[in-house]
């Protein structure tokens, strides 16, 4: 058997930049003392040089985890004068919590779950915020990210989630939701943090984050990554991944300054497909919501369903220039430019309980493959600051966007039919199937055996779909402070959005082809009431919209480009008109404790309307339509000076009120991936100068992993622990316990087939270095 696919150098340079890490580390740490101290005794009197940053003025907390601002312009006040749920998670979090990637990060944030991908909605993460699916509402310093993958924060200072609607800010999609990734730049000052880390299931991973100022407003940062683990309480599967980034920045503290930032990551893993759903004695067409089929592994947890055959590549590659200038005190333009790439290259085995399978103690393995690329440009320019009309000071933002995206999606021949075999091989996977008999296709439920020797044949498939896409977009936000007790926040995106779409053979003959044109206006509107300087009351409303062909076929596509073909392969019509949501949210925030402990609460209503269903055998309209509402509270900051909390809560009241003609059985279901509670406690005490301990607990409600209700994962409550230890000014360590009672629990869904399992108990031992 030949595997074909892409080669991505892995080993070699995930090495050498291992080695580039330790040179640094033994050769420079001398050096970077004395230019610390040379720093720190240039800028007593200048600017304050933080990790992040160089400011003037006031000084903040770096380790606090409470954060004032957004970093984006577009967001034309302070975090507690912004009529929104906005949640930040500082760097001090995802290092105190052990975070090693996006997903670690965000469950932290309660009203965040994940899905599970597959071949055609593929590998990677797949958020879901306040239950709709932000798979394609990920940002990069505010820039959309376009293609699948699984997110790294090696190089990520901070990560910001904003909840509702938010095409004004972002563009389309964004209905729950979006987050932002804000990458580590260059900066006045000199630093210096390494460290390595070493845990449990053979994790070892290094870092690296160095910053030099070469000259008075010039400087270039390094951050470097290596990383291998298996995962706790999972047979086989594995991580392998390493990644660069550079940033250089000049004019730093003058009135011109230019950012060039440049991200690679490539990752080898053996990827886990899960477990599969129990089925019914009546077969899948029998299951029900009053008794839904749940993840079930025959008595063995760690049992993996994959077979060696299996790979998961990816390669993510980004280069930004950005220059910024200050027309006067109060005016600042802005232009970025950028241009990314996104590969995944897969073949993984699923748990599929198609072929009658699971209740009687089989399992059948489906190939899903995948070879994508993702290739996105985009230049955006902003102009923001402040000016006064009649006396009333406005905070603005405004911009253009000119985006191009383009997506090539092919596939494997994984060929499973090569060995005699009887025709029931193809309908079911019985007891008498396993092994052999059907090539190693059926294995059994509570003992699958990945190092069968699989006999089928793998090709390169180059039959696929490319897909194109344009935006130009204009977009103007701003705060009127009518008062100091009255503000009213505004803002106002409109998209044109070109796509087009075209299917081939394998010959490379185009078999179908489309193309859609929508434009669509988006804004937000709040009223914002100040009873105190340190708090607010406020009530909001926002939309957004969710154009055919929205994801570029790099996510669920629920509104998707074109006819979806019926079983004979034939489309069908659809109306091509965008999906609307619009939210209404009532909150309060208020910064207590000396402005030293940031408490928010809202209530909000979510309404996705014109959702395409199907109406006919032969058509889609956008005619249906969903609603979640509910509250969320939360917490960050210092309640004392040792005493830190990040915390929040989320009820979420989810419903599918139309779901067309052909849909309404599923009318008052739950919305998949919408847990009606969650929630998450994060704390760290500073018990003496040196010695800092901590711990969470993060709990996350049934979720459904369909909308007929019939699959679905169990409630869960996970704890984590931590404590740190200052050996001297300069070394650190760190010790993580990850779910620490080793609680088996399902952290995604699918809608049917199989959920993935979360890690089990995982232990950290981090060792940092800091001059």
């Amino acid at each position: 058997m030949a595997r074909q696919h892409a080669q991505l150098p892995v080993s070699s340079p995930r090495l050498l930049a291992s080695a580039i890490g330790v040179a640094i580390t033994a050769g420079s740490a001398g050096q970077m003392v004395f230019a610390a101290e040379k720093t720190e005794s240039k800028t007593s009197g200048n600017a304050i040089a933080l990790d992040a940053t160089a400011i003037t003025g006031e000084a903040q907390d770096s380790t606090s985890y409470q954060v004032e601002k957004a970093s984006s312009p577009k967001y034309t006040a302070p975090l507690v004068d912004t009529p929104r749920s906005v949640t930040v998670i500082p760097q001090q979090v995802l290092k105190d919590t052990g975070a090693l990637n996006m997903q670690d990060a965000l469950r932290t944030v309660p009203g965040i779950t994940f899905g599970a991908g597959e071949g055609g909605n593929p590998q990677g993460d797949r958020p879901f915020i306040r239950g709709f699916d932000a798979q394609g509402d990920t940002y990069l310093d505010g820039v959309r990210d376009t293609g699948s993958q699984s997110r790294e924060i090696f190089a990520v200072e901070n990560i910001e989630v904003s909840k509702g609607p938010n095409s004004a800010i972002g563009g389309r999609g964004a209905a729950g939701g979006s987050i932002n990734l804000v990458s580590k730049k260059a900066h006045l000052g000199n630093s210096f943090d390494g460290g390595f880390t070493y845990g449990s299931d053979q994790t070892q991973r290094y870092t690296l984050d160095g910053n030099y100022q070469f000259s008075d407003s010039a400087a270039g940062r390094l951050n470097l990554m290596s990383h291998e683990s298996n995962v706790a309480g999972r047979d086989k599967v594995d991580y392998d991944r390493w990644g660069i980034a550079p940033s250089l920045a000049f004019g730093l503290g003058t009135d011109t300054r230019v950012n060039l930032d440049y991200y690679h990551l490539e990752s080898n893993d053996t990827p886990d497909s899960g477990i599969p759903y129990t089925i019914p004695t009546g077969g899948s067409a029998a299951r029900t919501k009053s008794n839904p089929d749940k993840p079930y592994a025959g008595g063995d947890h760690d049992n993996f369903y994959g077979l060696d055959r299996d790979f998961r590549k990816g390669r993510t590659d980004t280069a930004t220039f950005a220059i910024e200038h200050d027309l006067n005190d109060a005016l600042t333009i802005k232009n970025t430019l950028r241009h990314g790439t996104s590969m995944q290259d897969y073949i993984l085995t699923q748990p599929d309980d198609s072929k009658g399978n699971v209740n009687n103690g089989s399992v059948w393995r489906r190939a899903n493959t995948r070879v994508s690329n993702t290739e996105t440009t985009t230049n955006q320019t902003d102009l923001f600051g402040t000016f006064y009309v009649g006396g009333f000071k406005n905070s603005f933002s405004t911009g253009v966007e000119y985006t191009r995206e383009q997506s090539e999606k092919s596939s494997y021949n994984v060929n499973t039919d090569t060995t005699p075999r009887t025709s029931a091989v193809t309908t079911n996977c019985n007891p008498g199937l396993i092994g052999a008999a059907s090539g190693y296709n059926c294995t059994s439920l509570s003992n699958p055996n990945p190092n069968d020797p699989w006999n089928g044949a793998i090709s390169r498939n180059y039959a696929g779909t490319d897909t194109q896409a344009d935006t130009y977009a204009l977009y103007v936000f701003d705060t009127l402070e009518l008062s100091e007790q009255w503000l009213v926040n505004m803002g106002l995106r409109y998209d044109h959005f070109d796509t087009d779409y075209k299917t081939y053979n394998a010959a490379g003959t185009t078999t179908s082809k489309g193309d859609d044109t929508s434009e669509f206006v988006t804004g937000q509107f709040g009223v914002v009431y100040k009873p105190a300087e340190n708090g607010s009351i406020y009530a909001s409303y926002a939309t957004s919209a969710t154009p055919p062909g929205n994801t570029l076929g790099e996510g669920q596509e629920g509104n998707p480009l074109g006819g979806t073909p019926d079983r004979s392969g034939n489309l069908l019509s659809s109306d091509m008109e965008p999906e609307t949501t619009k939210n209404y949210e009532i909150g309060t925030k208020w910064d207590l404790l000396n402005d030293r402990l940031s408490l928010t609460a809202d209530i909000f209503r979510t309404e996705k309307e014109n959702a395409r269903v199907q109406v006919d055998t032969s058509s889609y309209e956008n005619a249906g339509k969903t609603r979640v509402q509910g509250f969320e509270l939360s917490a960050s900051g210092k309640i004392t000076d040792k005493w830190q909390v990040f915390a929040g809560y989320a009820f979420m009241d989810s419903e599918q009120v139309d779901g067309g003609p052909l849909g309404r059985a599923n009318d008052g279901n739950d919305l998949p991936n919408t847990p009606k509670n969650s929630a998450s406690l994060w704390t760290t005490y500073q018990v003496t100068p040196k010695l800092t301990i901590g711990g969470g607990a993060f709990y996350v409600d049934d979720v459904y992993g369909s909308v007929a209700n019939t699959t679905m994962v169990d409630s869960y409550l996970r704890y984590d622990a931590m404590a740190a230890y200052k050996l001297t000014k300069n070394v650190d360590l760190q010790l993580n316990v990850q779910n620490l009672t080793d609680e088996t629990y399902y952290d995604k869904a699918f809608s049917t087939h199989f959920a993935n399992q979360a890690a089990g108990r995982t232990a950290l031992l981090s060792t940092n270095f800091h001059f």
